[in-house]
């Protein structure tokens, strides 16, 4: 509530939340707060499962559920979703482009490596919110054990700065107006970091590319 206060609107402004995997700094609020403000929720069949058994789903039965398919699209008002399916260490994880029809925002948060089907999905997206999750050199000096440490630079972890580089540099890049790193470790990544990754790939000055924060998010973006 915080955040879309910052940005100008309030929960009754949304029309519904769309979920991409069991996680619970994905999914952890998402039906508390659905429940309260009347929204429905978008999800995969697996990751409702994962919620439910794990205490994060609809106990109160007052949420509106739309199951997702990974590989159909679904629209949402006047917004076209298209799920796209990703190598993560969850029950059935997606990531999510979304259009009006002539611009398109590619999203990928939790990804562990890239594959020719996620490239393919991002190639020739308007914009694209773009983990950059650690630094790798930054993670392998910290104080995580061992095995979090194997988990988070995992083929089902997360992407460090390295391969964020890599996925960028191999889509196709012609329509990028906007690119914003996300999904940041506040302990094992900077944003200089990230972002300087992300402009090498796109031969670009450093400020021209977004960071999200933690604590706000970032700033709205138009796509013309």
């Amino acid at each position: 509530m915080r955040r879309l206060a910052r940005l100008g609107l309030a929960p009754g402004d949304l029309t519904g939340i769309i979920v991409t995997h069991e996680h619970d700094d994905h999914v952890g609020g998402a039906f508390g707060f659905a429940a309260r403000h009347g929204l429905p929720v978008w999800i995969t069949h697996g990751t409702w499962r994962a919620a439910t058994e794990a205490g994060k789903g609809d106990a109160t039965g007052t949420v509106k559920v739309y199951f997702v398919d990974g590989r159909t699209a679904f629209e949402v008002g006047d917004i076209q979703v298209q799920p796209y399916t990703v190598p993560h260490d969850a029950r059935e994880p997606v990531q999510y482009v979304v259009s009006d029809g002539a611009s398109r925002l590619g999203v990928l948060t939790d990804i562990g490596a890239s594959t020719p089907h996620v490239e393919a999905v991002l190639s020739g997206c308007d914009a694209l919110v773009l983990e950059c999750n650690h630094d790798l050199d930054m993670l392998e000096r910290s104080g995580y054990p061992k095995w979090l440490k194997e988990r988070i630079s995992g083929p089902f972890g997360h992407l460090d700065n390295g391969q964020s580089h890599g996925l960028l540099a191999s889509i196709d890049r012609s329509r990028l107006k906007h690119v914003i790193g996300a999904h940041l470790s506040q302990q094992n990544n900077r944003p200089d970091l990230a972002r300087r990754a992300l402009a090498d790939a796109l031969g670009c000055e450093d400020s021209w590319v977004g960071i999200a924060t933690q604590e706000d998010g970032f700033d709205w973006r138009e796509l013309r």
